[in-house]
């Protein structure tokens, strides 16, 4: 007979503006575009479709073949995804079906990036409040607001004056937030 193995705890994790550097590719993006010079201190508390002085630039990037493909990476992730895998269920959550080019970049992307995720442990939707996880890593509201498990929120400069949903400032406190929570061996 098989051996009763207890579930392991199951993490989804965002991929732009948590493993990927949306923020910064934005501003690259703009300034290569307008040749204006943009302070990240002026984004902070500011909506991204209104971060730049032309409010069409965001929608356009999100539109530009290329775009989610060039995408850095944040501080950490890489790595810190992978010590997570240790001992949880990680799946990538991207709600892609809003821009559908991004579906094949992001896929590349994570290929790339992240070879040690399985496709199994992908999952490219148009609503996150579908992902039946026991925990949401992701940068916006709209994602957390209705997740049934525990939403955990990812710092950004948009994100900047949320205060409902517990804090995430970076891959550090990620890893230290789910260490308390490591199967006891």
């Amino acid at each position: 007979m098989g051996e009763n193995k207890p579930r392991r705890i199951t993490i989804a994790v965002d991929m732009d503006g948590v493993l990927a550097d949306t923020e910064s590719h934005f501003i690259q993006y703009y300034e290569a575009e307008t040749g204006e010079k943009i302070n990240r201190k002026d984004l902070l508390g500011v909506p991204e479709s209104f971060a730049f002085p032309d409010k069409t630039a965001v929608r356009r990037y999100v539109h530009t073949p290329g775009f989610f493909r060039s995408l850095p990476l944040i501080a950490g992730g890489r790595d810190a995804v992978k010590t997570l895998m240790e001992d949880f269920d990680v799946y990538i959550a991207s709600a892609a079906m809003e821009f559908p080019l991004s579906l094949y970049e992001k896929k590349q992307w994570l290929e790339e990036h992240f070879p040690f995720i399985s496709w199994k442990n992908i999952v490219f939707c148009g609503d996150k409040s579908i992902i039946k996880t026991d925990y949401l890593i992701d940068d916006h509201l709209k994602n957390l607001d209705h997740f049934s498990g525990t939403p955990l929120l990812f710092t950004a400069s948009h994100n900047a004056n949320v205060h409902q949903h517990h804090r995430l400032n970076n891959w550090g406190e990620i890893l230290e937030y789910f260490q308390r929570l490591k199967p006891k061996v």
